[in-house]
């Protein structure tokens, strides 16, 4: 039988090691972050999360196996202290972890983040001590832990929209010894008792740049968000504040997703078939295909974040071999079919989705096929907008 002395001690080693590795991979160059990821004890912010099974169900739709101390000791911490996000809750639901059930598909909505990230994420705000920090998403805890190890937890604000899992966390938090701020909020909204912030970094996407978190954030200070959209394409940018309000700075290379906040995530479309129905029936040949947004590169990653200012409220989906999209806003939709001559596109509504996105991709290859860190977001008086010297500015979807 293994004792909470044995978990422990199990623990230091594994902790020990995935320190090792993070040190070794260049993420832990700042030796204070070093010193907290080799002292906070993840495992103690799991209690249990899911692992996907190597094969779907019969539907098609990923089996997330529930893993849990109870159930498999050893896999449980072993997952704990590798390089992994550990989803912990599916679809807004809270899960019993002493009786967790396997779950069938499902959007996930909370997560322990994987420990290089959170570090990167940490480092790339530039957060230092004495610093006046608000964190937008405290899910397990974990990285609000380790910024409470690095910077102390004084000046550190988390907040999390799921009371069920802030109050999770702020357990595993006081247990080790840690006393951040924390609250039940709405991070589209920030925290305005405890502003104004020197940093304000997000664990989660928004679809647009929260006015509230420029209003709260001081004269010189900086943002870190990812931003995404509903082709779930996503960049992280790094915003410096003006004094007039406004705010600005570049996309971060690299590519990573965040879940979205709650209030910005994608609508239900319901049957594409459905709106496929009510399209014209006599197609014409694209002009790109939509193996630019679907294949599994960085360009399409980067591409599916670029088209979103193109057709900010669509969203796509393939069934078979076609390609849907759907703009619930609008009303708006298209097919893309193969055909030995190509691919036939059929769209119908008031916005011609596909052609959008055509011409968005000749101006991109006439740029050069530009890249994320060639790209800087500037917020002004109200409006944002993606920036590049060789592209007309791309609008963000407003906030």
């Amino acid at each position: 039988m293994t004792t909470p002395a044995d978990t422990e001690t199990e623990a230091a080693r594994l902790r020990e090691t995935m320190t090792k590795a993070l040190s070794e991979d260049g993420v832990l160059a700042d030796p204070g972050w070093r010193q907290a990821v080799a002292t906070v004890p993840r495992h103690r912010f799991v209690p249990g999360f899911f692992l996907p099974r190597d094969k779907p169900d019969q539907q098609g739709l990923t089996v997330w196996e529930p893993v849990t101390a109870e159930s498999d000791h050893d896999r449980w911490l072993a997952a704990a202290y590798s390089n992994t996000t550990l989803i912990t809750q599916f679809d807004g639901d809270n899960v019993d972890w002493t009786n967790p059930s396997v779950r069938h598909g499902g959007t996930p909505t909370s997560s322990s983040t994987l420990p290089s990230l959170v570090v990167r994420m940490w480092a790339d705000a530039d957060v230092r001590e004495g610093h006046a920090v608000l964190e937008i998403g405290t899910g397990t805890g974990y990285s609000t832990a380790l910024a409470c190890q690095r910077l102390g937890s004084g000046g550190l604000t988390s907040i999390e929209v799921d009371g069920g899992r802030l109050q999770t966390a702020a357990g595993a938090l006081s247990a080790c010894g840690f006393a951040p701020t924390l609250a039940v909020a709405d991070g589209v909204y920030g925290y305005w008792p405890e502003a104004p912030f020197d940093r304000i970094v997000a664990a989660c996407s928004f679809r647009a740049v929260p006015p509230a978190l420029i209003a709260q954030t001081r004269p010189g200070g900086k943002i870190l968000l990812t931003l995404s959209g509903w082709l779930y394409g996503y960049a992280r940018v790094l915003l410096t504040v003006g004094r007039d309000g406004t705010a600005h700075g570049p996309l971060l290379p690299g590519t990573i997703s965040f879940m979205s906040a709650r209030t910005h995530a994608a609508p239900a479309f319901g049957n594409p078939a459905h709106w496929a129905a009510e399209l014209p029936e006599r197609p014409r040949t694209a002009r790109h295909g939509p193996q630019w947004l679907t294949a599994a590169t960085e360009e399409a990653f980067h591409l599916r974040f670029l088209a979103q200012s193109a057709i900010p409220d669509a969203q796509m989906t393939t069934v078979g071999e076609v390609v849907h999209l759907v703009d619930v806003v609008t009303g708006s939709a298209a097919t893309l079919t193969p055909e030995d001559s190509g691919w036939q596109v059929r769209e119908g509504g008031p916005v011609k989705l596909w052609e959008r996105i055509e011409h968005l991709l000749d101006a991109y290859e006439a740029a050069g096929r530009p890249g994320p860190e060639t790209f800087t977001v500037h917020v002004h008086h109200g409006r944002q907008h993606l920036h590049h010297p060789h592209l007309p500015p791309l609008p963000l979807p407003q906030p």
